[in-house]
């Protein structure tokens, strides 16, 4: 690993969101997932997945998994890989300010924080905290804010008005300081062309839903800054694993395609 300050990892990262070429983040769970991922060509950062992180602990996603134990997994993870490594604090854990200073003690540089649809000013000062540690710790710290305007939507809500309380959210989180806004559940072209035009280009994450979404070289067409995976890529490696132990039950043969990865 190189030597490379906090400070310089969190450049590095603010530069990836602001490029005209969109960031792709396949997150990570493990040490064994991030040194898979961080020996991929062109793999510049990584970001843990915190729903993923915790079922490999046997917790249920929504902070269940106690901060103790979901910090070490991403300590050991930064100090795996020489990249700039983002880690999702879910909603904070009860306090955004204190989880992010505690998350840039072990050298994390970016965030994604939940606002699981709290009252706007309440989100938007979770925002502030976030971003005043980042500050001083020193560095520029990268907060993927994210709005659960779309997958919690009332049911009573028409689209356009889910898609307007997105915006509303996402501009005052931008305003706060967030260099970039997450909008899971944003998946149809229209909408996300809407949302990454509202915010201004490389102002927007979404995630990648297996069969459901954009190519990459769609969603960097419409000025989207950065894609990730969320626990998807879990479930890409687990249904690796179920089908291959199912195909060997029946009678056949570990895939030949295997390669010695670990």
């Amino acid at each position: 690993m190189t030597s490379i300050s906090p400070a310089e990892r969190a450049r590095q990262l603010l530069a990836l969101h602001t490029q005209s070429e969109i960031l792709i983040l396949p997150n990570v769970w493990d040490v064994v997932s991030a040194q898979v991922i961080a020996a991929i060509p062109g793999i510049q950062a990584l970001a843990t997945a915190s729903h993923s992180i915790a079922s490999t602990f046997g917790y249920p996603d929504g902070e269940q998994i106690p901060l103790e134990l979901h910090l070490d997994m991403v300590r050991r993870i930064v100090q795996t890989v020489s990249l700039p490594v983002s880690m999702d604090f879910e909603a904070g854990y009860g306090n955004p300010g204190d989880t992010a200073r505690r998350a840039i003690d072990i050298g994390v540089v970016g965030g994604n924080l939940e606002d699981g649809m709290r009252p706007l000013g309440e989100a938007v000062a979770a925002v502030h905290a976030v971003m005043e540690a980042g500050r001083t710790a020193g560095l520029d710290f990268v907060l993927n804010a994210r709005t659960d305007a779309a997958v919690r939507a009332n049911p009573e809500q028409s689209r356009s008005q889910v898609i307007q309380e997105v915006i509303t959210r996402g501009l005052a989180f931008l305003e706060a300081g967030a260099p970039v806004v997450f909008v899971p559940g944003l998946v149809v072209r229209e909408e996300i062309q809407e949302v990454s035009e509202a915010f201004g280009p490389q102002k927007l994450t979404v995630i990648s839903v297996p069969g459901v979404s954009l190519s990459a070289h769609e969603l960097q067409a419409l000025g989207v800054a950065r894609v990730s995976t969320g626990p998807f890529t879990q479930r890409v490696a687990l249904t690796a694993l179920q089908d291959a132990a199912t195909a060997l039950l029946a009678g056949g043969t570990l895939p030949a395609s295997t390669r010695p990865l670990n």
